[in-house]
């Protein structure tokens, strides 16, 4: 998801500096923030209140919004977020929270798509012990969702937005995909409404969207709730009866929280370490803290080579990644034939994406690219005429033309690198990226992952659609597009390919848009494909 940095030249209740937009909802928008009298960071929530509510109403909002999560931090600590302020202004209720040290789980969802199911147990376990310790006091969160669970670094989870249902006396207005039932109808509600939407929470973990999409308009939003049938999960593996079961439209079929409890601990009792692979990170906001995590995506711009490596020490001690990876020496692999030539400090693959110029188009639907030539039966055997095998010491191989070298290394710790390969004066390049923290679905890492930060970096234009296939008996994905380098326009074609345990690798191929259907050029595609190897092989 995109973050707005937004100033502000009046404070919050005279006091609170807005930073930066970490999270929007509908009606709803949480900033990061600082108190300017204690200099220490804070979240800040801004509620709308309907234009109806006012007078002795609005003014008890604040009261009630402290009071309740006062109870559920003394109850929940280091789970709930103490309350420091809350006051009405504006039309709008503010409450004021101290630094939570997390990212959104929306925001997450965001980034990787799908979780496997035994990380969306673990999730969905902490949030109903948090809800547990709400419903037997006798509070009903009521406006759970993935917007107000925040996920930290080692993985617990804190839960903030207790105390403004009803304080607004608006019927869900600010996740209408997460509602229940019978807050879409507007009736009392009371646990039985928490425990749907940690259903709909699980079910979005796992299938990547919420069980009822958003419609644009809440009040559609809330009759599609109330009245379309449940889509199947297909991605739920053990948890789809618990999910199912906490669907169910009539509050009172619902499944209890001890049945809900025990299906999510058999979970993580059954596959304890299947989620060690998907461990989220803080990531940079504002001021103050700490760092963004290095998705497991297959070349998505924070790969890009000629770009800053940003390196935030915070207390959680995590490497952060802004904008890119550092280039450094590439010249410890062997080959068996390098070329002459210096080395560039960039390439086409490895420049920001630019869709094509005015008056050039790209296919709708290109044929079928060289990836669909069938690897040798022994993957990486065969090394064609004018090619020559090169060992990364990195743990892979692939056949490049005679004359090619590395240019270009980056790397994140032991977490991620990338090795861009040609030669100087042709302007092709293929580009070779590993990541230990690949999804479960190629296509989404395209679709999720890397398009929407492509998309950001300025003008880009894929080519026809992201497209599911195998590679060697591997899950694979193909994705292609047109850019622009400098005033060259290039055309890349990328297939990212799974190993398991969170481990991918992807193979980016660029060259000029103009030459891309040359023999030349489906040669080299077809070698790197049918010879490119790894440790495994």
């Amino acid at each position: 998801m995109g973050r707005a940095h937004v100033s502000t030249h009046e404070l919050v209740a005279g006091r609170y500096r807005l930073l930066e937009v970490v999270h929007r909802e509908t009606n709803r928008v949480c900033w990061s923030g600082e108190d300017t009298g204690t200099g220490r960071p804070c979240l800040v929530t801004q509620v709308g209140l309907p234009e109806e509510q006012a007078g002795e109403t609005a003014r008890r909002a604040p009261g009630r919004v402290v009071r309740t999560c006062e109870t559920m931090q003394s109850l929940c600590p280091g789970r709930v977020p103490a309350v420091v302020d809350a006051v009405v202004a504006d039309g709008a209720l503010w409450t004021v929270t101290e630094w939570v040290g997390g990212v959104p789980l929306a925001e997450l969802l965001d980034r990787q798509g799908t979780f496997n199911y035994v990380r969306a147990a673990r999730i969905g376990l902490e949030l109903l012990d948090v809800l547990e310790s709400a419903h037997d006091l006798g509070v009903t969160h009521g406006e759970l969702s993935p917007g107000q669970v925040f996920v930290r670094e080692e993985g617990s989870v804190v839960v903030t937005g207790f105390g403004l249902a009803g304080a607004t006396l608006a019927p869900r207005l600010t996740a209408p995909s997460y509602a229940s039932p019978e807050q879409a109808r507007d009736e009392r509600i009371g646990p039985a409404a928490d425990l749907w939407t940690l259903g709909a929470i699980l079910y979005t973990m796992v299938e990547g969207r919420p069980p009822f999409r958003d419609r644009g308009r809440p009040e559609t939003t809330l009759k599609g709730v109330d009245r379309l049938p449940l889509r199947t999960p297909v991605r739920a593996g053990p948890l789809t009866q618990a999910v199912q079961g906490l669907l169910r439209k009539n509050s009172r079929e619902r499944l209890t929280r001890p049945v809900v409890r025990e299906a999510l601990v058999r979970v993580l009792t059954e596959d304890p370490d299947a989620a060690v692979r998907e461990v989220p990170r803080p990531r940079l906001r504002g001021a103050c803290a700490a760092a963004r995590h290095v998705s497991g995506e297959w070349s998505r711009r924070t790969m890009l080579a000629g770009t800053a490596l940003a390196v935030v020490t915070v207390t959680v001690a995590v490497l952060a990644v802004t904008d890119g990876l550092p280039g450094t020496d590439g010249g410890n692999g062997t080959a068996t034939g390098t070329g002459s030539g210096t080395g560039q400090s960039s390439s086409p693959s490895a420049s920001p994406p630019a869709s094509p110029p005015a008056g050039g188009t790209a296919p709708a639907s290109p044929a079928p690219p060289p990836s669909a030539t069938p690897a040798p039966t022994k993957p990486g055997d065969a090394v064609p005429a004018g090619f020559r095998r090169y060992d990364a010491p990195e743990g892979f191989s692939v056949a490049l033309p005679e004359g090619w070298r590395r240019l270009d290394t980056s790397r994140v710790s032991d977490v991620a690198y990338r090795v861009v390969f040609g030669s100087s004066g042709d302007p092709r390049t293929l580009a070779v990226t590993y990541s230990e923290r690949a999804g479960e679905d190629p296509v989404a890492v395209w679709r999720d992952d890397v398009e929407p930060g492509l998309e950001r970096s300025g003008d880009y234009r894929r080519i026809g659609e992201i497209r599911a296939t195998t590679y060697r008996g591997r899950e694979a994905a193909d994705m292609e597009w047109v850019a622009r380098d400098d005033d060259t326009r290039v055309r890349t074609f990328g297939r990212g390919f799974l190993l398991g345990g969170g481990r991918s690798f992807s193979l980016r191929w660029t060259t000029p848009a103009d030459d891309w259907d040359d023999s030349a050029n489906e040669q080299a595609l077809t070698a790197f494909l049918g010879t490119f190897r790894e440790d495994a092989d």
